[in-house]
């Protein structure tokens, strides 16, 4: 893996930090490849159950490398768009812990984060337009879904920043923190793989995919997803666990 991506594994939650403090992080090919190549890491070893997405430096990220943009580079992984991720985030939940800037590019990872932990002095927004640019890794698309559109569409015509106090007020964002964002973000990745893997995963996947169901097809197709999840061992093991007072032992099947 690209030493621009950094990873580590405590307690079966896998970091992912972006690794250029010096470019305040901004995103190039080798460490969009990085960022996928964790993500498949994530989605496929059994014994992590969460990702955390972050930046070295006090910065999460600035967005595109705009000196790779001059040169011809693309940060996008074909397939996983921006960063490696925007197009194709992983199956188990992933949280991103802002410090600094999340802007432009560095945002739409953050859009492509299911949870966000920030600090109280982070900054967020989509300036493309003042580059002449569009943010077309998933911001003018996702931000809409995410905050009310109007406010979305003030950040994406004017690109002005909002930070962590409105953010947390439009719901963009799940925590503030006082102290190190990638802290609050553990504590909130511990909640997280405390629970059973296979309810995890299944539950992000309805949660994303059933926006897109007809409605009179939703129950139907929620059914197909959790029937496997009620006659697993884990549910067993969990109904066994809440009645000998004990934590449960999950397996993931």
């Amino acid at each position: 893996m690209s030493e621009e991506v950094l990873t580590e594994v405590d307690n079966g939650v896998l970091i992912v930090t972006i690794n250029r403090p010096e470019a305040k992080n901004a995103m190039t090919k080798a460490a969009a490849e990085g960022i996928a190549a964790a993500m498949d890491r994530l989605d496929a070893e059994d014994d992590l159950r969460v990702g955390i997405l972050t930046g070295a430096g006090g910065t999460f990220c600035s967005g595109m490398d705009l000196k790779g943009f001059l040169r011809g580079e693309s940060p996008s992984i074909e397939g996983r768009g921006f960063g490696g991720i925007v197009q194709a985030p992983p199956k188990k939940p992933l949280i991103a812990a802002v410090e600094g800037y999340a802007l432009a590019g560095g945002l739409e990872l953050m859009i492509a984060c299911d949870l966000v932990v920030a600090h109280k002095d982070a900054k967020f927004g989509i300036p493309e337009a003042k580059r002449g640019l569009v943010a077309a890794a998933g911001g003018v698309m996702m931000l809409p879904d995410q905050i009310p559109e109007r406010v979305a569409m003030e950040l994406a015509l004017t690109g002005d920043f909002i930070g962590s106090e409105r953010a947390y007020e439009l719901g963009f964002i799940n925590r503030v923190t006082d102290g190190s964002a990638l802290d609050g973000a553990k504590e909130l990745a511990a909640k997280i793989a405390e629970n059973g893997p296979l309810a995890v995963r299944v539950s992000k996947q309805i949660m994303k995919e059933s926006r897109g169901w007809a409605m009179d097809e939703r129950y139907d197709k929620q059914a197909q997803l959790i029937g496997p999840v009620f006659v697993s061992e884990d549910a067993r093991e969990g109904a066994a666990a809440f009645a000998e007072k004990r934590k449960p032992n999950w397996k993931g099947k």
